[in-house]
């Protein structure tokens, strides 16, 4: 029996997926791809993480159904992170959940606190997650465009007033992904005030909390005096701790939402396993220098592959954060789009990236660049795409040249 199923009618193809394709049918072919297309960390997790997963499920107590909402001992520590981190005192038994991973814990409450045709507010670009959670939750998502030349306040202004309903929702993710954009407190503050104005809940995708180079460490929105009115934040366990596979996250801030991420939840699943809690609480906890030294490990990735890009020719502004680069497609590709730009750039150069088109529409001129290869086999992607760069700059010039003289 086949059956057109509604809320897979609102998914559209997934934009990744001919790129996916083309990797994956090169490399059964024996070529060798260099792959930046995904965020996924390929460092291990720390050794003092998986001991404690490796010792606490030698008790078969813990392989008992846990709690959906997180262990006490996770939530304290969740607590004791935002107290040391951002001098923000949170509440363990009402304003702090465990998820399974930020992108689990953010669909669930966009389905929580979604009716039928609610307007959501999310900027583009942006991770799929942010607006395809409410879509599937049955939302209408209305886009704020992140574009240079105007400003996201105006645009959200914008974005509020020609909006029929009111939008209920607005979805915020910085350090962004995938832009690396960060900001400041003061524009969470004007993201708030405005907010409040208007009766409008405020979900806040803090994942790169810890990936920073150059710059403060990056601020909560909850530090703004009046966020947990309206917000709350998610945070996660992947990038920071290099846990990507653990699914481990959490939802902190308005008492409201985190008690109906809590309700759904509780009919929805058991919560993590015991074990990955606990490890995940001695990460908290514990000592703090693995944080360090995966925050150096990427910012020299970075380092090598910004310089490297620069002296090909492709000029990439430095990410001050995440484990992204946001690069501006060349100027003579950028008539192809994202996608056909990353397709020749794998067939040609055999290096892999992610078409910002998959991100939103305002994301097409771009790809993003993940900082996943070590530095060796990124120095050879530098190379890889500085002979395609050289190569098809000629042909193009060469093209121009015979087309001016018809």
């Amino acid at each position: 029996m086949e059956k057109d199923f509604h809320r897979i009618r609102r998914l559209p193809p997934y934009v990744f997926a001919e790129v996916n394709a083309m990797k994956a049918r090169a490399r059964a072919n024996g070529e060798d791809i260099i792959d930046f297309g995904m965020g996924n960390p390929d460092q291990p997790t720390p050794q003092h993480i998986v001991d404690k997963l490796t010792e606490t499920v030698q008790d078969p107590r813990t392989h008992r159904y846990s709690n959906s909402r997180g262990i006490p001992g996770l939530r304290k520590a969740v607590a004791a992170y935002y107290e040391r981190r951002f001098d923000v005192s949170i509440d363990p038994e009402s304003e702090t959940i465990v998820t399974l991973g930020s992108k689990e814990g953010l669909a669930n409450l966009a389905s929580a606190i979604t009716s039928p045709g609610d307007v959501i507010l999310v900027p583009n670009p942006s991770y799929p997650i942010h607006p395809f959670g409410f879509i599937i939750a049955g939302a209408s998502v209305r886009n704020v465009p992140v574009t240079p030349d105007q400003s996201f306040m105006e645009a959200l202004e914008r974005a509020v007033v020609h909006s029929v309903p009111k939008p209920t929702a607005l979805v915020l993710n910085f350090p962004n992904n995938p832009t690396a954009e960060l900001v400041d407190l003061d524009f969470y503050a004007q993201v708030v005030d405005f907010c409040r104005h208007h009766e409008i809940w405020i979900l806040s995708d803090l994942a790169y909390a810890e990936i920073y180079f150059d710059t403060t460490p990056p601020p909560s929105i909850l530090q703004v005096p009046g966020a947990r009115d309206i917000a709350v934040e998610f945070t996660s366990m992947s990038k920071t701790y290099n846990m990507p596979g653990w699914r481990i996250g959490f939802c902190s801030g308005n008492k409201t939402l985190v008690a109906a991420l809590t309700r759904i939840k509780s009919y929805l699943d058991y919560g993590a396993f015991t074990p990955v809690q606990v490890a995940a609480t001695a990460a908290l906890n514990g000592p703090q220098d693995c944080v360090d030294e995966i925050r150096t490990l990427y910012k020299e990735r970075r380092d090598v592959l910004i310089d490297g890009l620069a002296a090909a020719g492709w000029d990439v502004p430095s990410p001050a954060a995440t484990m992204f680069a946001w690069a501006p497609i060349p100027t003579a590709f950028r008539h192809l789009g994202s996608i056909e730009f990353s397709k020749l750039l794998l067939a040609e150069a055999h290096v892999a990236v992610a078409p910002g088109i998959g991100f939103g529409e305002h994301g097409d001129g771009h790809v993003r660049i993940g900082l996943v290869e070590n530095v060796h086999r990124t120095r050879q992607a530098i190379r890889n795409i500085k002979s395609f760069l050289g190569t098809y700059q000629n042909v193009i010039e060469k093209a121009d040249k015979q087309a001016a003289t018809h």
